[in-house]
């Protein structure tokens, strides 16, 4: 990848030879064991007062290297010997939604089409400009976004996506159980029904139980657009179904070389490449969120709910294709066999390819799985 000179990154490989994972980290190009008794997951690494130095002391062993893992991943072999793992393990993995001006404006012409991609082109000429104008340098939850809120409403334009825009409230939902995200080569699933959607380019936060922010990831938070357009009610199976959602390649831990305003800063793009020989590429720029990185953590975690193993915070995309791939006037959707490819330069490549979360292999392994693998392994007592 040629991402990782720098700075302290943290993953998960799963081994065939352990059946199981394991906890890595990165030294220049090679993948390195550090998985301890003591430190069995990376939820537990995260818990630590200082995770860098327990990372420095533990020398680890050398398992593999990032060309090695990307030879498979370009060459679609989604059953070596060793692969990467998303990068979080015990910790809940939320998202938040509506997060930028633009995607807001997308959401509102999703719920106003009813999941009707013909319908939304005509919706994003008529009233697209209208919202997008009234919400520019607009504060969530101020003054002037009541002031606009109330305009929008007299205008019979006010939608649910509006008022977690631009409210006090963010959209902070659950997009994925406990160990079953995918990583970095894997297939991401769409749901079969679906016939509009899109991958969802993110900054993904990793957070540990006292609230501390302690690194940040790259994610695609896979989108059926017109499940969700139907209905916000539907949100859940838009959201979260078999391999829809990817975090990886690693945790970039915040250091003396790399912090939270590198995040707010961040570039982050995107490019999707069909069978079909279609190419879309796309952006999103963190410097136009409309809601800072530190409130969406303390609106996700505070005395009012607690995550005693940590959780990844997904914290929404500026991202949202109109492009036309086959009929002009239809947009964007994906097709099996897309691949997608994240990056982001501190934080490196994250490359998914596409197929129907029927046919991407089944989430097996889960909290019990994964405790009597440690117990073989003698990593519990």
């Amino acid at each position: 990848m040629g991402y990782f000179r720098n700075g302290t990154y943290v993953g998960r490989i799963w081994s065939k030879k352990n059946n199981g994972p394991s906890v890595v980290k990165i030294i220049d190009n090679d993948i390195y064991d550090i998985t301890t008794k003591e430190i069995p997951t990376v939820s537990s690494l995260l818990e630590l007062e200082n995770p860098i130095d327990y990372i420095k002391q533990n020398s680890g062993n050398k398992i593999t290297s990032i060309d090695e893992i990307d030879s498979n991943v370009e060459n679609k072999n989604f059953d070596p010997e060793i692969r990467l793992l998303a990068p979080c393990d015990l910790q809940v993995v939320k998202a938040c939604g509506v997060t930028f001006a633009k995607s807001m404006v997308e959401r509102v012409i999703e719920e106003r089409a009813s999941g009707d991609l013909k319908k939304a082109k005509e919706l994003r000429a008529s009233i697209g400009d209208l919202i997008g104008s009234n919400l520019k340098n607009i504060v969530p939850g101020s003054q002037k976004a009541q002031d606009v809120k109330e305009v929008l409403i007299k205008e019979g334009l006010w939608s649910q996506y509006l008022e977690v825009g631009i409210g006090k409230d963010a959209e902070v939902f659950t997009k994925a159980q406990v160990l079953s995200s995918v990583g970095h080569g894997a297939e991401v699933g769409l749901h079969p029904i679906s016939n509009w959607n899109n991958p969802e380019p993110e900054i993904v936060l990793a957070i540990n139980s006292k609230s501390k922010i302690i690194g940040a990831s790259l994610g695609n938070d896979v989108n059926l657009r017109d499940v969700e357009g139907r209905s916000a009610l539907l949100l859940g199976k838009a959201k979260d179904n078999n391999a829809s959602c990817s975090i990886g390649p690693f945790i970039r831990l915040f250091d003396e070389t790399y912090n939270l305003n590198d995040v707010r800063q961040a570039e982050i793009h995107m490019t999707v490449e069909g069978e079909d020989n279609f190419k879309l590429n796309g952006s999103s720029f963190m410097s136009e969120i409309s809601r800072d990185p530190e409130d969406l953590v303390n609106q996700t975690c505070s005395r009012h709910h607690q995550y005693p193993d940590g959780f990844m915070l997904f914290l929404g995309t500026l991202f949202a294709p109109t492009e036309d791939r086959d009929k002009k006037g239809e947009g964007f959707t994906h097709k099996v066999g897309d691949k997608v490819i994240i990056t982001e330069k501190n934080l490196g490549k994250l490359v998914n390819y596409v197929n129907l979360s029927t046919e991407c292999p089944e989430w097996t392994f889960g909290i019990s799985d994964l405790y009597k693998n440690f117990s073989k392994r003698n990593l519990i007592s």
